[in-house]
């Protein structure tokens, strides 16, 4: 959950007197979308990215000449001109949980991660996030299910589906409990790894359990 075992740990990183062409070499060999920016002892000065960068160039409308003579002052111009200096930035000590909160309310793709002395230690991305979640919810692994199991409100509910699991030997890795918000109904998320997943429903039935079936879409 920490965003220490998440993050790239020593990003790339470019200084405030990096050229504006040198970061775009960098974004396109290295296949990246953001660029860390750091003084000389690695202290987080801003956050640079492509979206940054495209802003900066010359309007598509401006005549070829015009254009040519921009693209020339702009590829020469500091990247300390056009990054982002008052950035957010994440602990390695902060979780997955504050991350998803801060890209999700400030429409954001890539946070620097600091250490206590405001040194950069690493990035932390939306792909990075996707990957963390991915792996703590065990998508991808060998036969790994995600059943749905409607939720009647009984307190016991948890406590009876880990016991009917165990007695039928089934192997699960996560119980997840959700009230289902405003879109769905309250569930109770299974995951299981088997490959017989109608022997898990016959246990899951016979101990109580209805498993969810989504109603036919009807607009």
């Amino acid at each position: 959950m920490f965003i220490r075992y998440h993050m790239t740990p020593s990003p790339i990183t470019v200084t405030p007197g990096t050229t504006v062409a040198e970061a775009i070499d960098i974004l396109q060999q290295k296949n990246i979308r953001h660029l860390i920016v750091v003084d000389e002892q690695d202290g987080l000065q801003g956050i640079l990215s492509d979206r940054d960068l495209r802003s900066a160039r010359p309007s598509s409308v401006a005549s070829s000449s015009e254009r040519q003579h921009v693209e020339e002052q702009v590829n020469s111009t500091p990247v300390s001109v056009v990054m982002t200096r008052d950035c957010l930035t994440l602990n390695p000590n902060a979780t997955l949980d504050d991350a998803l909160l801060l890209f999700q309310t400030r429409k954001i793709g890539a946070l620097p991660v600091v250490n206590d002395d405001d040194k950069v230690v690493g990035v932390f991305t939306t792909a990075d996030l996707m990957n963390a979640y991915r792996a703590l919810f065990g998508l991808g692994e060998k036969g790994s299910v995600l059943v749905s199991i409607e939720d009647t409100g009984d307190p016991q509910a948890m406590s009876k589906l880990v016991r009917a699991m165990e007695e039928a030997q089934v192997v699960f890795t996560r119980l997840v409990r959700s009230d289902g918000g405003t879109k769905s109904k309250p569930m109770i998320f299974l995951r299981i790894n088997t490959y017989n997943v109608r022997s898990v429903y016959k246990a899951l039935e016979a101990a109580g359990f209805t498993i969810h079936v989504p109603e036919e879409f009807r607009e």
